[in-house]
């Protein structure tokens, strides 16, 4: 005979309430659970089998169901992943994962994913870009689709975003006059113009943070294994963030008038937080707008860039995907100083040097340029004009991405040749032929051996550039556009601008002593 437990009200409410807890407890530990990436309205990559991942327990059995797939898999230490046969381009459709528990996402669309990149001119939203009201009120589309990743940083490499799941805004969202006017003015506009070139829908990931360097976009194996990083950039955070401890300490102590000293990044920080947790997910590509906090370290960026877009590839496991990035925009970096004495004389910049080390960057297989020299502000490091950007980097990836046959770049320098005391340029990307807009060609700098730069004579007959001072008898070697803020107006009939170039290989100013000539 089994003995009889008598409870009092007391006893049987605890009972009661322990019990519940165990219950809720189990069923917490059994719930099957998808990253934070995964939500209603998102889209999936078309063409390509898609990586599906989550978490459940050891051993659980999770059934992944899209259109007419069904796919199983096991749980291994806490985590499943699965991938579906390529998809075609529609929707939508329901999107199931079941297990011991079962999650439906609704107004799931496929079509072409992209990841858009950078620091605040990414970031800038379409609510502050120039003469957007319209576009806002007119953005109403389901088929594109905005998936924004929250500011945060990490130490360590995180499995998912810190962001709640499938709430609000921080799930997928269609684009709307509600949803459009706080997302990335450059991606919408990118976006907009893609979905209207590709008829398919168009998912946009925005992950970026203004004033972020290259470096903390990075993982710290790749930094750790390349010695200059190593020690110029990982060694140095360390005395970095004492200055600034210091620094900051004081100004409390003090209670100083004036901004509080500004925090050192700490490299790698947002590719643990912003980019690890993503990783896998499908997507055709990613744009980039990003280089200002490099702009110091120019001669570096040539492989740094490189070396990110290289490190983003290999962790994201799906090939080299393309990769479109914007140039540098002008910018007089707030020296308030009038056209006449920007243009006074041709002088050395390190915004031309990483404006150089990103044309560089075109070496690396599946990149893109958008040359953005018309649309820069003197006294404004933000220029508020997106539209041009965007619709730049859509029809880079039509040429580019999807081959149609599309000018999608303006000039680029090809070749220089000399003919007793005029230079000749040739280019690339010509298109229609070469213009000069609003008069006389303007940017143009000569120099012979002496290494003593001029303002040229420049003129073109649609196809070269003619080149050629009084001053300089015997010319070795041209510039264009070498300023932090530019005043050039050569373009192609296509109306994009050329890029910013050197023929020269003299020392510049972010190279460091060992390598110069």
């Amino acid at each position: 005979m089994i003995a009889s437990k008598t409870y009092s009200k007391a006893g049987w409410f605890r009972a009661a309430l322990l019990s519940a807890a165990f219950l809720f407890v189990a069923q917490v530990k059994a719930d099957v659970k998808l990253p934070s990436i995964f939500t209603d309205n998102m889209v999936l990559q078309q063409g390509m089998n898609v990586p599906i991942w989550g978490w459940a327990d050891e051993g659980e059995t999770v059934t992944v169901q899209f259109r007419e797939q069904r796919v199983v898999a096991k749980a291994i230490n806490g985590k499943w992943s699965v991938k579906l046969k390529p998809l075609k381009a529609g929707g939508p459709d329901e999107f199931v994962v079941y297990g011991r528990n079962r999650i439906q996402l609704r107004n799931v669309l496929v079509g072409e994913v992209w990841l858009c990149s950078g620091q605040s001119n990414m970031e800038w939203p379409l609510v502050k870009a120039f003469d957007s009201q319209a576009d806002i009120k007119q953005s109403a589309n389901s088929n594109i689709r905005l998936f924004k990743v929250e500011n945060v940083k990490s130490d360590e490499p995180l499995d998912d975003l810190k962001q709640p799941w499938n709430v609000g805004k921080f799930a997928w969202q269609e684009a709307s006059p509600q949803s459009t006017p706080d997302f990335s003015a450059v991606a919408y506009y990118f976006g907009r113009a893609l979905e209207k070139a590709r008829g398919v829908p168009i998912g946009l990931i925005q992950s970026d943070w203004g004033g972020s360097p290259a470096e903390v976009w990075m993982s710290q194996s790749v930094l750790e294994g390349d010695a200059d990083y190593k020690a110029n950039i990982l060694d140095k955070y360390p005395a970095a963030r004492a200055a600034y401890e210091a620094a900051a300490a004081k100004h409390k102590a003090e209670k100083a008038k004036g901004p509080a000293p500004r925090a050192p990044w700490k490299p790698t920080e947002l590719y643990n937080s912003m980019i690890h947790p993503i990783l896998g997910y499908g997507i055709k590509g990613a744009i980039w707008y990003q280089g200002e906090s490099n702009a110091g370290r120019a001669w570096q960026y040539r492989s740094l860039f490189p070396d990110m877009i290289k490190n983003w590839r290999k962790d994201w496991g799906q090939g080299d995907f393309p990769f479109l990035f914007v140039q540098l925009a002008p910018w007089d970096r707030n020296k308030k100083r009038s056209l006449a004495e920007i243009t006074k004389a041709p002088v050395e910049s390190d915004w031309a040097e990483l404006r150089e080390a990103q044309t560089l960057t075109l070496k690396l297989t599946k990149t893109g340029m958008v040359v953005i020299t018309d649309v820069g502000e003197k006294d404004d490091i933000h220029p508020t004009k997106k539209l041009p950007v965007g619709e730049r980097l859509a029809l880079a990836a039509r040429a580019q991405v999807y081959n149609e046959k599309v000018v999608y770049s303006g000039p680029m320098f090809k070749s220089l040749k000399v003919k007793g005391n005029t230079a000749i340029v040739s280019f690339d990307h010509v298109g229609g032929g070469l213009e000069a807009k609003g008069g006389k060609l303007t940017g143009f700098a000569i120099c012979g051996e002496d290494q003593k730069w001029v303002w040229a004579d420049a003129e073109t007959d649609g196809k070269v550039v003619t080149v050629s001072s009084p001053e300089v008898a015997k010319p070795v070697a041209v510039r264009y556009g070498w300023a932090d803020f530019p005043v050039v107006n050569l373009f192609n009939a296509e109306g994009l601008p050329a890029s910013p170039f050197r023929t020269d290989e003299f020392p510049v100013t972010t190279q460091p002593k060992d390598e110069k000539k």
